[in-house]
Parts: C-alpha cells; structure tokens; sequence
C-alpha cells in the first residue's frame, strides 16, 4: 500500500498507541510494524486472533511477565560466544514464561483455536532449564554449588581470607605494634590485604608495599606473614576464574544445541503479546469487531475517530459500495468534512491491519487492495509547487495507479484554481475513476459537483450538517442530501445589511438560487424524519417496558399458582402419611388376631385394608403428580383419543379428546380445555378392554367363576395406583407384597410406580432393590425425588 496515506491518514499514531500495549520487546516490534494487508483471508485470520484474545481477557490475563529479548544473546551463542550469568538469567527466565504461557493456554476452558494452537507449539525445554537454574540465582550470580570444583575453590578462599583478616586483626590489636597504624583497618590494594603503616615506622614493620598516600605520609603494606596466604588466595581466584569459564562455556554449548526451539519460541510469545496488546486496545478504544462484507460494501455506523478525545468526538455513519461506489460529500469549512474522510480512510486501514474499530456492532467492512489520499493543502516547497500543482501532481500518480478494488479519498477536488476549471477536471477525474470502478470518498465546495451527482449512477451526495441558528456545524454526516453554503445566511446573522444580501441574491444565477432552495428544503424534510424517527423509538422502548412488565407479572402469577400446588401436595401427602400410620395400627391389630395357621386370610384382610386406604388416598389427591415424573413427550403420529398426558403448565394430567394439529382437545377432571401438544408429556395409552379367558384346562369356559375372575381382573386395572406404602414389613413378606403390586400395576398399564419403604436400617430397602433387579417387569428403577421421599421411596420403571 502507499505510505503516503498511512502518513496523511496518521495510522502511525494509531500503532504509537498499540505499542505501548504491549507487554514485551518482542510484541512492541510487532506493534510498531504492522501494516494492512490487501488480502481478505489474511484481514480475517488477524481480526479472529484479536476476536480470541478479547475474548480471553475478558475472564484472565496471561502470564507475559518474565519475557525477555533473549535473540541477541541467541545469536551470540550460534557464533560461539561465551554468554554472562546475567545472560543466562534472562534465558531462563523467558524459559519459565514460555512454561506458565503453555500451562495457562492448556488450562484455559474457553474456546481460543489459534491462541492455544501457538501455545501447543511452544517447546519446553525441561533439561536446559534445570541445567540453568542449577548454575545461575536469581540475581545473576553463578552458585557456588554450580559445580563440585567451583564449590571447592570458593571454600578453600573464603578459608584463606579468614585466616588473614584474623592474622591481621590480631597485629593491629598488639600493644607492641598499634604506634605503626595510621588507622586500625584492614584495607585492601588491588587483591591484596594490606594495613596503612606511618611512614615513620616503615623499617619497624617488616612486609612489602603495595601503596601510599597522597600526602606520603601512609605506606600500605603487607606484612610478610600473610604474604604466603595472599598468594594462595591469588592462585584460587586464578582457579575460579577458569572454573567460571568453564561452566558458562558449557551452559553456552547446551543454549547452541537448543538455539533453533528458543527462537521459535520466542516469535510465538511475540504474537501471544501482540494479540492481547491489540485487545487491550480494542477495550481502551471501546472498539467492537467489523464484520468482512465479501460484496465490496463498507457500512460503518456511529464510527469514531480513534485519535480525538472520546468526549467531544461526534460519530458518523458512512456506508458505501451497495447502489453506489461513489460519496460525494459537500459543505462549509470547518464542517468536519475532512475529518469524517480520515475518519472513514484510518478505520479501513485499522480493519486490514487485524485491529477492532470504535464503531456499533454489527458494522461491515469492504477489504480494499490499496488505499490512496490525497488530504491537506500542503505545498511542496522543494519542488516550488503550488497547492494546485502538488495535489494535481499526487492526483496524476493516483490516477495511473488505480484499480478496481482499491479505495481514494480525495479532498477538495479542484481546489487551488479557477472555479469553473477545477469543476471541470474535478467530473472528469471523478468519471475516470466511476469508469474504473473504485471506491471513492471526496469532498468539494463546488455546486456543479453537487449537480454531476445527481446524473451519474453510482455516485451519491452527502454533507456535513450546519445549523444556521447558531452559525456551528454540527459534524454529523448526512448521506443522500448535498451540503448548502449557507453564505447568504451567515452574513445576515454576521451583520450584512439586508441590501447587499438582497443584490448578491439578484446576481446569482436563478438556477444556482433554485438549487439551493432545492437543498435546504431537504434538509428540513430529513430534520422532520429525524425527528419523527425518535419519537417512534420512544414509544417502541415504552411498549417494550410495558411488555417487560407484563412478562414479569406473568412469572409472578406462575410463581404463586406453583407456591399454591406445592402447598397443596404437602396437606395431601401429609394427610396420607396420617392414613397410612392409622392404617398400619389395623394392619398391626389384624396381625395380632390371626395365627401362622390363617397367613392367607390375614394377607386378604391387610390387602383389602391398603386398598380401602389407598382408594382414599387417591381420592385425596387426585391430580397432583411429580412434574419429574413424565419426561415422554407427546408423539402426535402415535397419540389417540383416550390416552392419557400431563399437562405441565398445569400440572394436572388429562385424557386425550380429540387432536386438532398440533393442538390437543383435554379433558382435566370436569374441564375442558385446549392445549399445544408442546406443553405435554405422555403418560399412558388409553386401557383397552381385554377379552374373557376362553377355555380353560378342559377347554370349556368357567362359567360363572370365569366371569367373576375377569369382572375382579378389569376391576383391579381401573382401580389399581401408583404408589404402595411397605414400611414395617418383612423384606419377604415386602416381597409377597410387592409381587402382586408389579402384577397388578402392569395389567393396569401403569408405566411407573412408587413404592415406599422408609429409611430405617436400611434392610427393607435392599431387599426391595434385590428384588426389583430380578422382577420381569421391572425396566428400571431410582430412588425418588425430595418431593416424594428422596432416599424413602424408589421410582419404578415398568416394561
């Protein structure tokens, strides 16, 4: 692309901006080099890695501290240089950044592809990293435990200086030599202890010196007796120089073999930073994602320029490239013409670069190949060119650069010369550029442009609007309508006498007069639009609070009629558990009546009284089932008249009427009623009447016990429930029990039971389970909901 447009348009600003949102040196490399691309599947990929890393940063940072340029000391190593510790350092510490960046992207649970693709292809290098930290500390120092020989050698000098300050400490401290001393220190002359002797005494105390004072007056010397140790020390400083050396050389051969990883490494952690550093932007700048418009057509709307200052910025909406290529836009000075044309040009560079735009969502964006400017009135001095000469000079260069997809923004077109002229070639460079089918973003002051417009396809008028009554523009772009000059305006509220304005009106041409009537009256009709479109959006956010209101009322409503059922259900099930305890004293006193000799009539009398009792409990709560308890929803292929659904927005189940659609006819008790089949699950088919038994052993019908046994068998099915209350049994007496409850349920056409067993010991409840797992009918089971016994009770599944 031209970099005379990122210079006009002030994108470098923009990457100022981005830079100082990076984290490292490696990303603000990245920042500050940016540029857009022309291809659209290279813009898409950059606006997802920024969509991702938005979308990261919302719930957590990365982990970027740490990061260091480690590239040039990379380099050294591949020359086979020696690196510092220092160096070292900053190696392992970008390692153990590049080791938290991978943790982090791993862990992450949210969806980020790229971003955790680049994570993947970090390479840890686990055994150069330990290798490190076992040599260097935290401050850069070599450890003295970097090596068993290094080790050695420091102790054997730490050892040595001992010995001397003490040999020392120990002649400064004698009475016989204190008169020598200048002062009571141990001192030190290039490497070695030394103790200031007055000049005077020097051929009292025996030892060689290494300095003296300014004055003269203080030798350093070092006395004889430590001359030896002095020595040795200097041989051990010798021995761990080498030492030192040694161990860097060799920490600087692994870096070597690992060089290639550490530099891949470090061009992911730069587009790691970069990513987020355009993110940060994007929330600084309140920036939303543009979405890419394949047909060419860029729809920015309340679009902010980045650089102003978000208080006094005003947004515009610009579109263009739909039923036209071509925005004419016309108006007074100052009106912010110029401004919404960088505004437009710096967006569209943004976009291509990967960045997010200060827009409202949902904003579309073309890709253009190049963008070309031609903004400001800057002579070229060098050349000695005039304002006209050098735009025209650009315009000649543009011109023979175009093409089809690219995007030029042209400011005052034809500026600089003779008005008629600079019309003239201002419709013929904008009919070149309509031939070759550009986008094309230029300003004018000319009212022939604002004619041409009108009678070319492809192009369309805009202007920034003006308020006359207080003579400042608002800097609002209004597309469809051309700009007015105002002038006659203007010098009446400035102080023009009436005459004069009176006379220039009779000058203009009539037609030029009509136009500008012509305008003005637009611009009215479009206030009146404006204005009548508000109010419209008033009363549609009225009617949407009212709506809302509405909607919470309906919860509310629900919320109460459910508070009603639940309280309902609890006086049921605590009538029937009242039921059940006095029922279980007959069962009791039954038992007590009856010996081992009479158990069938005794289970005859404790069944007849768990029917007469659960017949009431039916009774008591006749449609108040588990909402839980019905999870089929309602075929309508299959569905019949007869069967039997739950309403759940009732919570009542219901017989099938009649289907008229998607809409069931109920029947709920006494009531009728209309419901989606939706808002249904599937309890049961509508029983059907089995035939009688024909035939017994013999052959022959029963007669009239044969009838009696299938009256007792259609009676039990009608009357058979869902539910049995076993606490107290025995698990085989449970089991006799439970054998003719399945029976009967299944004959019934139940397809789910409950059975009660309490919690106790828990035995009852595992001699229940074991026997369900080997019962033919029995599909499945659970233990029930909190509403119906939780851990008490088990929800049986029948086949």
């Amino acid at each position: 692309m031209e970099q005379e447009s990122f210079k006009i348009l002030e994108y470098k600003r923009v990457l100022s901006r981005l830079r100082e949102k990076a984290g490292t040196t490696l990303g603000k490399e990245l920042a500050g080099g940016l540029l857009p691309s022309g291809d659209r599947e290279e813009v898409r990929e950059r606006l997802q890695q920024t969509a991702e890393a938005v979308y990261v940063s919302s719930m957590a940072q990365p982990p970027l501290g740490g990061i260091k340029d480690i590239r040039e000391s990379i380099k050294k190593v591949g020359l086979g240089a020696v690196l510092a510790p220092d160096e070292l350092l900053d190696i392992l510490t970008t390692m153990y950044a590049m080791r938290e960046m991978k943790r982090f992207f791993k862990e992450l649970e949210a969806e980020a592809p790229i971003l955790k693709n680049w994570a993947r292809s970090l390479e840890i290098l686990g055994q150069l990293e330990k290798d490190l930290e076992h040599i260097v500390d935290e401050h850069g120092n070599l450890r003295d435990d970097a090596s068993v020989e290094l080790k050695r050698i420091r102790r054997e000098i730490r050892s040595s200086q001992a010995k001397i300050k003490d040999h020392l400490a120990g002649l400064l401290h004698n009475n016989e030599y204190q008169k020598y001393f200048q002062e009571a220190i141990v001192t030190m002359r290039g490497d070695r202890y030394v103790l200031p002797v007055k000049q005077e005494y020097r051929q009292h105390f025996p030892g060689i010196v290494h300095d003296q004072s300014a004055t003269g007056s203080t030798l350093f010397i070092e006395p004889m007796a430590v001359v030896n140790l002095n020595n040795d020390i200097k041989q051990l400083t010798a021995a761990e120089r080498h030492e030192v050396e040694r161990i860097l050389r060799a920490a600087s051969q692994k870096i070597r073999k690992n060089d290639s990883q550490l530099m891949d490494n470090c061009e992911i952690m730069a587009q790691v930073d970069f990513a987020f550093a355009k993110a940060n932007l994007a929330y600084e700048m309140k920036a939303t994602e543009p979405v890419l418009n394949e047909a060419g057509v860029t729809k920015l709307m309340s679009a902010r320029h980045p650089l102003l200052p978000p208080d006094k910025v005003v947004p515009i909406d610009i579109t263009i490239g739909d039923s036209y290529s071509m925005l004419l836009v016309t108006g007074p000075n100052t009106g912010g013409k110029t401004v919404s044309m960088k505004t437009f040009g710096l967006l569209v560079l943004m976009a291509q670069s990967g960045l997010f735009l200060p827009v409202e969502s949902g904003s579309e964006i073309a890709v253009y190949s190049n963008i070309y400017a031609d903004i400001g009135d800057e002579q070229s001095i060098e050349q000695s060119l005039s304002t006209f000469s050098a735009h025209m000079t650009h315009l000649v260069s543009i011109l023979d650069k175009v093409e089809p997809e690219d995007l030029v923004l042209l400011d005052e077109l034809g500026a600089g010369t003779d008005p008629e002229e600079g019309a003239a070639l201002a419709m013929a460079i904008l009919e070149r550029l309509l031939t070759i089918k550009a986008t094309v973003l230029a300003t004018t002051h000319y009212s022939e442009l604002k004619t041409f417009a009108f009678g070319r396809e492809g192009i369309e008028n805009a202007c920034v609007e003006f308020d006359v009554a207080t003579l400042r523009p608002t800097y609002r772009l209004l597309i469809g309508i051309p700009g007015a000059s105002n002038a006659f305006a203007i010098s009446r509220r400035l102080g023009l006498s009436e005459s004069l304005i009176i006379r220039a009106k009779q000058l203009i041409q009539a037609d030029h007069a009509q136009f500008e009537q012509v305008i003005n009256q637009l611009e009215k009709e479009k206030m009146l639009y404006e204005q009548m479109n508000a109010d419209i959006e008033t009363r549609l956010r009225r009617a949407e609070q009212m709506e809302a209101k509405a909607e919470a009322l309906r919860v509310e409503l629900n919320q109460k009629k459910a508070d009603i059922l639940r309280r309902a259900k609890d006086e049921g099930a605590a009538l029937v558990r009242r039921m059940r305890r006095e029922s279980e004293e007959v069962i009791s006193q039954l038992k007590e009546q009856f010996n081992d000799q009479g158990i069938q009539k005794r289970q005859a009398a404790i069944q007849a009284a768990r029917d007469q009792i659960n017949e009431a409990a039916g009774k008591v709560r006749p449609g108040i089932v588990s909402v839980k308890a019905f999870r089929k929803p309602v075929d309508l292929k299959t569905l019949e008249p007869g069967d039997i659904i739950y309403v759940t927005k009732l919570d009542q189940k219901g017989t099938v009427l009649s289907i008229r659609g998607k809409e069931l006819e109920v029947q709920l008790g006494s009531l009728k009623t209309n419901v989606k089949a939706r808002d249904c699950k599937f309890v049961e088919k509508a029983p059907k009447e089995k035939p009688s038994a024909k035939g017994g052993a013999n052959g022959s019908l029963s007669g009239g016990g044969g009838r009696k046994r299938g009256s007792s068998f259609i009676s039990k099915a009608q009357e058979a429930h869902r539910d049995i209350d076993i606490r107290g049994m025995m698990v085989d007496e449970a089991e006799m029990v439970l054998g003719k409850f399945l029976d009967d349920s299944v004959m019934a056409g139940l397809s789910q039971v409950l059975i009660i067993h309490g919690k106790g010991t828990g035995a009852l409840r595992k001699g229940v389970h074991a026997y369900l797992k080997r019962h033919r009918n029995v599909a499945s089971f659970n233990f029930a909901d909190m509403s119906e016994g939780g851990t008490g009770a088990t929800l049986v599944e029948l086949q």
